[in-house]
């Protein structure tokens, strides 16, 4: 591979033609692959992923299953095409995979058996399953899927006239979340559990409730199966109060196991099905809370805080085969590890460097499996490279793809550079990372572009973002960071923008932009800002607040509290967590910490950048702020992504877009 390459890279040097750039340029987020859903299999001699890829023709991220020994021999294709293979499962004696695709048009379950490599489609549902989990026989899969219920409105309408042209029937609404982010308004419906025998037929539906039900898993007799819901009347009201409940296969019967205040969720069940481990927190009210790891007999007995002053949140919870402990994955300080926690609360660290999956901002990300013999397989991420499949066993690990190696082999990317300091707020230790232009000169100065997260209770790492490594490209110094309300970094500093945000968060901002002036190779005269999400909230409140900056681009923000919390898609979630009250009860709250309250003292040139079908900041956020800066004459323009969601990225040409209209932004205010 890399002899052809030269020989390539050779021809294209040629004197009269056309070279290859030798730096990262937007039309290679179509050549960026990566892993997803590294799956161990449960003797640990193999593992399937999924390989990621994006069609150029199509603006589509697609995908296939591989599968490889755990030594790295016999890597090979399990599926190919242009299509979305995703979510391998292994059968418990390892014998067959059940997986997604949408190769005939629509998401459906297959079943592969690998000895031969024949398959068979098992679904052909009109809504896409959920995750899939195998009862312990290996007969039957089980798994939660949306239904579709008629809900008449109430409006009736006169017959028409033969031949009327009319308009569309008014639409009647009455549920207080009628939209999602990314999914459009809200059907009619419920997710509710089914069963299906890998010999084919038709899923058996199993519940019919008013609630959406999560993923199930199987008890070891096959009897039961186990989920997590927020079954309460005040659901609505109560957003996080889910509970652990038990179904019974034969009855139909659904238990309570938990019933505490707060969040339970994510059930697993240990290899003799006598325990289950899951995750949640007793509900305080903040905006961010620690998520910790409980275990409690299968019967919901005996239950237990296992991870006790463990001031990390666990996740993504795996058993020991004997019982005596789980593996799970946490961030600290950005970096994503596999750990294992005993049921005395012990943690010992397995692997670190998880991530990648993240591909446009430099989210921590990751996943990870486990087999029986407690082999595992992740996926392994670097600030160079997006995730590549790493393998393991008692902390012995091994890299064993270099996806982008036809890519990156001949592009030089920007360097990164971890970075801490002081606050000037309360001179506490803030995280961020430094990422210097390909061909870095120490002698010359740049333009300093500050990249801001969102959430804005999430946390970058040392990770690929495509978009970083865009900007560093055309010229600039890229400085990312997690400010106070980051995770990672425990529950004090998460909370430290309890209702109070954004704040205190713009001083560890602005001193990280001077810690990285101290460096020397900055121009202070050309500083640029943006963010997206909470990242855009707190770029527009940068820019009402100082005018160090050249230029900034803020996207997808939130600028008026008060209509955010009425507007965006979870109103019953927003008010009670990230506020002392309801809106009209606290109004000189929201509006002290709503960017439009300072809208006139923006003179800082200033772009709006947002998706037209974002319901999670809705566009009408950023269409307050664009008016506010047009009334005040600041040099300004919006950009609206046609038909994106708040997930901008989501179709590799709006990651394009999204990058162009940023640069097309800051080049134009960067003089030196």
């Amino acid at each position: 591979m890399k002899i052809a390459l030269s020989l390539v890279m050779l021809v294209l040097a040629l004197p009269g033609m056309a070279q290859v750039s030798d730096v990262f340029e937007p039309l290679d987020i179509f050549n960026l692959e990566y892993v997803t859903d590294p799956e161990i299999s449960p003797d640990g001699s193999k593992v399937i992923y999924s390989r990621n890829f994006k069609d150029v023709m199509t603006d589509r991220n697609l995908s296939n299953l591989w599968m490889t020994n755990f030594d790295g021999n016999q890597h090979r294709p399990l599926t190919t095409g242009n299509q979305r293979d995703f979510q391998p499962v292994w059968s418990s004696d390892g014998s067959r995979i059940v997986y997604k695709s949408n190769k005939d048009g629509s998401v459906q379950l297959y079943l592969k058996w690998l000895d031969t490599g024949s398959e068979a489609k098992l679904t052909n549902v009109q809504q896409a399953p959920g995750t899939v989990s195998w009862s312990q026989d290996g007969r039957y899969l089980a798994f939660s899927m949306f239904v579709t219920k008629s809900d008449p409105s109430p409006i009736k309408m006169p017959a028409k006239p033969n031949g009327a042209n009319w308009n569309d029937p008014p639409k009647y609404i009455d549920d207080m979340q009628y939209r999602r982010d990314g999914g459009g308004y809200v059907k009619s419906g419920n997710r509710q559990l089914f069963v299906l025998s890998v010999d084919g037929g038709t899923p058996r539906q199993l519940t019919d409730v008013k609630f959406n039900l999560g993923s199930p898993v199987w008890s070891k007799d096959g009897a039961k199966l186990y989920f997590s819901a927020n079954m309460h009347d005040d659901a609505e009201f109560d957003p996080l109060n889910s509970e652990i409940y038990e179904l019974t296969i034969a009855t139909g019967d659904v238990k309570a196991l938990t019933d505490r205040q707060g969040p339970d969720a994510s059930p697993v069940v240990s290899a003799d099905g006598k325990m289950i481990a899951y995750t949640g927190f007793d509900d305080k009210y903040q905006g961010y809370q620690v998520r910790r790891l409980y275990t409690m007999n299968a019967d919901g007995s005996n239950a237990k805080l296992i991870s006790g002053d463990f001031d990390r949140d666990v996740g993504n919870v795996k058993w020991r085969t004997d019982g005596k402990g789980v593996f799970f994955q946490y961030t600290d300080e950005g970096i994503v590890k596999i750990a294992e926690m005993s049921l005395s609360g012990k943690v010992t660290d397995v692997v670190d460097g998880l991530g990648g999956t993240a591909i446009g901002r430099p989210y921590a990300s990751g996943d990870f499996s486990v087999s029986r013999n407690n082999r595992y397989a992740y996926t392994y991420g670097k600030t160079n490279l997006p995730a590549d499949l790493g393998v393991g066993e008692r902390g012995a690990s091994n890299v064993l793809t270099s996806l982008n190696a036809d890519l990156f082999d001949h592009k030089e990317l920007g360097t990164v550079e971890e970075i801490w300091w002081e606050s000037s707020y309360d001179q506490r230790k803030v995280q961020g990372w430094i990422v210097k232009p390909p061909k870095f000169d120490p002698g010359k100065k740049y333009p300093l572009a500050l990249e801001i997260h969102g959430g804005p209770f999430s946390a970058y790492g040392p990770t690929f973002s495509a978009e970083v490594q865009l900007y560093a490209a055309a010229g600039y110094v890229v400085l990312y960071t997690n400010p106070r309300g980051s995770t990672s970094y425990g529950a004090e500093f998460g909370n430290l923008i309890h209702h109070n945000y954004p704040n205190q968060d713009y001083d560890d901002l602005i001193s990280g932009v001077d810690a990285t002036i101290a460096k020397g190779y900055i121009d202070e005269d050309r500083l640029f800002v943006t963010g997206g999400s909470g990242g855009g909230v707190l770029t527009a409140w940068i820019v009402g607040k100082t005018d160090r900056f050249n230029a900034a681009v803020v996207a997808k923000p939130v600028i008026n509290w008060y209509s955010f919390v009425l507007y965006a898609d979870n109103p019953g979630y927003f008010y009670k967590y990230w506020f002392p009250g309801l809106p009209w009860d606290n109004m000189e709250h929201y509006m002290k910490r709503s960017p439009l309250s300072y809208v006139g003292n923006v003179t800082t040139p200033t772009m709006l950048l947002t998706g037209e079908s974002d319901f999670r900041t809705p566009i009408a956020e950023s269409e307050q702020f664009y008016a506010g800066l047009k009334l005040n004459k600041v040099e300004s323009a919006m950009v609206r992504i046609p038909g994106a969601s708040h997930g901008i990225a989501a179709r590799p040409s709006n990651l394009i877009a999204k990058v162009q209209a940023v640069l097309t932004w800051f080049n134009k205010y960067n003089e030196e």
